[in-house]
């Protein structure tokens, strides 16, 4: 079974403990409609788990999606100023229409200027911190989107949210439930 092949560490984007005895991985892709789904999903689980779980998100936008590599490159920009998750979350929120001119808006909403990403977006600032994600995630063997790990391993599950909780629990249980085992 495929492992994480980069450890998880401050450089990530994450939410919850860092001693958090169940960590989530996700390479995710901004325009991505199964991403989209699964946002909704890792939400419902860190409710659920609270301080259990420790999510992580990272960039894996996909060639196929042309606004993904933007969106991606602006979640960035938020970050380097403290304001990830609140665009990370307007990102799905809004990922029927991510062109230029609405990365923008959303970033605005989160209290950072446009003129500022417009500038970043230009100059692909943040293309080299995109890309260390998907190396990460080609090394880890990523296929798509969205590619869970679950304390390192990969998720082979489908990613409703009662399978992924079951197997949440059984590594807080210290067990390390496989794929079909259930």
């Amino acid at each position: 079974m495929p492992k994480l092949s980069v450890p998880v560490s401050s450089h990530d984007h994450a939410q919850g403990p860092a001693d958090a005895p169940v960590t989530l991985v996700e390479y995710g892709d901004y325009q991505c409609p199964s991403c989209g789904d699964a946002h909704a999903i890792v939400k419902k689980l860190q409710k659920h788990f609270g301080a259990k779980l420790r999510f992580v998100f990272r960039n894996f936008p996909l060639p196929m999606h042309k606004h993904a590599e933007n969106a991606a490159e602006a979640a960035e920009f938020a970050a380097a100023h403290d304001k990830f998750w609140e665009v990370h979350d307007l990102l799905y929120k809004h990922q029927k229409n991510l062109e230029d001119s609405v990365l923008a808006k959303l970033n605005t909403q989160a209290g950072l200027k446009a003129a500022d990403l417009e500038t970043a977006l230009a100059k692909h600032t943040f293309e080299a911190r995109v890309a260390e994600d998907v190396a990460s995630g080609n090394d880890s063997g990523v296929q798509g989107t969205p590619s869970f790990y679950i304390n390192g391993d990969e998720y082979a599950e489908t990613y409703d949210f009662d399978t992924m909780k079951h197997v949440i629990e059984a590594q807080l249980k210290g067990r390390n439930l496989r794929a079909g085992t259930h």
